[in-house]
């Protein structure tokens, strides 16, 4: 399989540190927004830090997710791994940093003929239309990332050509005969000591396939001892710990050289110097993780490539790709005196009645159908809230109504209704004091910016469920807040006493702007929602930074807009029903769906 099998895919901490090798790279220039994307602040403008106006500027953040494969159309497991890249790239601009969010798609292989075939149409259309239903799908579920490659592009045969000449001239490619057990799903030989009963691959649980086939093969064996010093030097490189052992085994268990070409595969790149071989999926989909970095039309060349923006910060993968991007590909960019990537985090599979979800299982979950009956914030937050980051996490529809419900409905978004009603009928809209003021003396103010810290540090691990566990703990304080303060009782009083409802009201509304910002690379049209309500623009929440959530940004004379439900509440057909008609009965099937802004 190419570098884009992933069924899930899940991040981990990223901090290491960067390794350039042979061709160090001069500071990537800053990179054109996609087209299709709405362009947020510093999404990928140079950011300086420094007074010499001569310094380098710094390496940019560079985050892939898989290239998918395009047998067939997207499901939920390549989704949750680009809802994660999603986050953390979005994380990451809040920092200011000169992001580049690589995704794509892996279009050559035996796979893909053989469904091209079955649809009807040849190769090249039928990687235009489920190309392209990622791209909508990505739209549709709000990811903004900045390079969409195909390994059908043009400049990304040059980067292969380029590199396979360049492990060629290494002494690290030869030619021999292979004979082994194969699976046409993963497109890989197989071990006969991994396989399940009757030669199963363990993945795909289908039978793999005697092949003898006259290849070329790359030298992997010869890096055994470098991989194993890579692992040595930085633990850090495959994440989380876990994987880093299931690699250690790997390679501990001896390192085979492996076939980098397909004599019977003719939809694929040819091989540079025998065109009667096609370069096999692997060895060429990883190389769009350098040939993304160029623009469409230009003389592309794997240096330029190198030069853009390389070593990747991290590649978010599946644990059933990981021997491919933890050993195979740094073997790879060594051979060619390329830089290896900073992190590989390997995540888990996300399972559906207790089985991995895949298309070649058949039992996939549609986000399409998710996200057009739930919107987009509800689905990325479920799976980043409920799926612990580089484990396995099962699906269910009533844990994620119920998920959603409690948390963005209930907790989040009758926190700011409320507290704006009230602010509506007591003050007309508008703030009597500045947050800073309202907030003096008050441990409440105190124990939200810890909270922004502790979140903080859980995004920058790629810790998503905690980051997004420790922003709700904010709405749970502020929640906690209002109901012991009973702004609406004392706001009868008058005097003293309505005072400080006001100034209550204003810490209330302080505490849902931070939370907006600490939630939107999560939730980022539900934290637009919640910005605007507030009296800020689009653009001020769109150019917003992670300094921002520090207290003090409401200001005494600023009007709120009209309190407005922000977040659907999910309801059932039964629920409905039995508002409608509470007398009738309770039987018949349960459907989910949003029901439009309503209030919690």
């Amino acid at each position: 399989m190419a570098a884009g099998r992933a069924f899930f895919c899940a991040p981990s901490s990223i901090g290491a540190t960067a390794r350039r090798l042979a061709f160090a790279s001069p500071p990537a220039r800053p990179l054109a927004s996609a087209p299709h994307r709405r362009v947020r602040g510093r999404c990928c403008a140079s950011i300086s830090s420094s007074s010499d106006a001569s310094a380098p500027a710094p390496p940019p953040y560079v985050l892939t997710t898989p290239l998918y494969y395009v047998n067939a159309p997207p499901h939920m497991g390549s989704a949750y791994t680009t809802i994660a890249a999603d986050a953390v790239a979005r994380f990451q601009r809040l920092l200011e940093k000169r992001v580049i969010f690589i995704t794509g798609t892996d279009e050559h292989g035996e796979k893909i003929a053989t469904s091209a075939e079955a649809s009807g149409r040849n190769p090249k259309e039928h990687c235009d239309i489920i190309s392209n239903s990622y791209k909508m799908l990505w739209a549709d579920l709000d990811i903004e990332y900045d390079k969409f490659i195909r390994t059908t592009d043009p400049k990304h045969e040059a980067v292969v050509n380029d590199f396979y000449s360049r492990v060629l001239s290494s002494g690290d490619i030869y030619r021999a005969d292979y004979e082994g057990l194969y699976c046409v799903s993963c497109e890989e030989y197989k071990d006969e000591k991994e396989l399940a009963e009757n030669n199963c691959c363990p993945v795909h649980l289908k039978p793999c396939v005697p092949r003898k086939e006259d290849n070329y093969f790359f030298a992997l064996s010869k890096y055994q001892h470098k991989l194993e010093e890579l692992l040595t030097r930085n633990p850090n490189f495959v994440r989380p710990s876990h994987r880093l052992h299931e690699v250690e085994g790997w390679i501990k268990g001896g390192l085979r050289d492996f076939s980098i070409s397909r004599a019977s595969v003719e939809w694929g790149i040819p091989v540079p110097n025998d065109t009667k071989q096609t370069i096999y999926v692997w060895f060429d989909a990883l190389l769009g993780y350098l040939s993304a970095s160029l623009d469409d039309g230009e003389q592309a060349s794997l240096q330029q490539a190198v030069d853009r923006g390389w070593p990747a910060s991290v590649h978010l993968i599946g644990k059933d790709i990981l021997r491919f991007h933890a050993i195979y590909w740094p073997a790879m960019l060594m051979s060619a005196g390329i830089s290896v990537p900073d992190a590989v985090f390997g995540h888990g599979f996300l399972t559906k009645d207790g089985m991995k979800m895949g298309k070649s299982l058949g039992n996939t979950l549609e986000p399409k159908d998710l996200v057009g009956r739930f919107g987009a914030d509800a689905v990325r937050y479920f799976f980043l809230r409920e799926v612990e980051f580089g484990n396995d996490g099962d699906y269910s529809e009533e844990r994620f109504i119920n998920t959603v419900n409690a948390h963005l409905a209930n907790t989040i978004g009758n926190l700011l209704n409320r507290t704006l009603g009230l602010l509506k009928k007591n003050c007309n809209s508008t703030l009597a004091f500045d947050s800073i003021a309202a907030a003096d003396g008050n441990s409440f103010k105190n124990n939200v910016e810890n909270l922004v810290d502790k979140a903080k540090g859980h995004y920058e691990n790629l810790s998503l469920t905690s980051a997004c566990e420790t922003v709700l703990e904010i709405g749970n304080l502020g929640n906690l807040y209002i109901d012991e303060q009973a702004p609406w009782s004392c706001f009868k009083q008058g005097g003293e006493i309505a005072e400080k409802a006001a100034k209550d009201l204003v810490i209330i509304l302080e505490t849902m702007r931070i939370i907006a910002i600490a939630l939107s690379p999560i939730t980022p049209s539900l934290s637009l929602r919640i910005y605007t309500q507030l009296g800020f623009t689009e653009d001020q929440f769109r150019t917003s930074r992670w300094d921002d959530t520090k207290w003090g940004a409401l200001k005494a004379g600023q009007a709120m807009m009209e309190p407005k439900p922000i977040f659907a509440k999910i309801e059932t057909e039964i629920e409905e029903k039995d508002q409608a008609s509470p007398k009738e009965g309770k039987g018949g099937k349960k459907k989910a769906r949003s029901k439009g802004l309503v209030e919690a």
